[in-house]
């Protein structure tokens, strides 16, 4: 859990690990010094805390779909797999459509449908045109700013988690449907 994604809340893992990391150095001999320059920790760790935040999301809706849906047929409801073999990856399921959300680097996350014959496409988007934007799965890139403060963006626009899970699981819903 972040600020970017609670603001409100405070979160004190950082110095928790930084708690452990001396108590490790001073077991171990080993000192490293210019660790908190790096940001690949950074960016592992955000990934890490943002996809879960992303699936955390999508549970609350799809669960609370699937309430209202509850009356109909169990086939119309909606499915959340995690993806084995991967930290966090996870997709929604229904009518033989997915949506895929995989980490691909600590610094990458990709978004895309998969249909049934294997067709890889893109959620569509009001604001872009691009045909690479409508073929390849959507990328969110992490972006680190100064003293390794890292936000997510969309085509270089700051994401808001709420926004993301509306926007695909609208259009999961729109497409799955039948």
């Amino acid at each position: 859990m972040d600020l970017l994604t609670h603001p409100n809340e405070l979160s004190t893992t950082w110095i928790e690990n930084l708690a452990l990391e001396e108590l490790n150095m001073e077991e171990s001999g080993v000192v490293s010094f210019n660790e908190h320059l790096n940001p690949v920790h950074y960016l592992e760790e955000s990934s890490v805390d943002y996809m879960n935040t992303i699936r955390d999301r999508f549970e609350i809706y799809v669960s609370k779909f699937n309430e209202f849906r509850s009356n109909n047929k169990n086939e119309a409801q909606i499915k959340i797999f995690k993806i084995s073999n991967t930290v966090n990856d996870f997709m929604l399921y229904r009518h033989s459509l997915r949506l895929i959300f995989a980490r691909k680097a600590h610094d990458l996350i990709t978004i895309g449908f998969l249909s049934s014959n294997g067709e890889l496409f893109a959620a569509r988007v009001n604001n872009s045109n691009r045909e690479e934007t409508k073929r390849s799965p959507h990328k969110i890139k992490a972006h680190v700013g100064p003293f390794n403060r890292i936000s997510w963006r969309f085509e270089g626009e700051i994401i808001d988690i709420d926004s993301l899970t509306r926007h695909y699981l609208s259009e999961f819903i729109r497409c799955s449907a039948r």
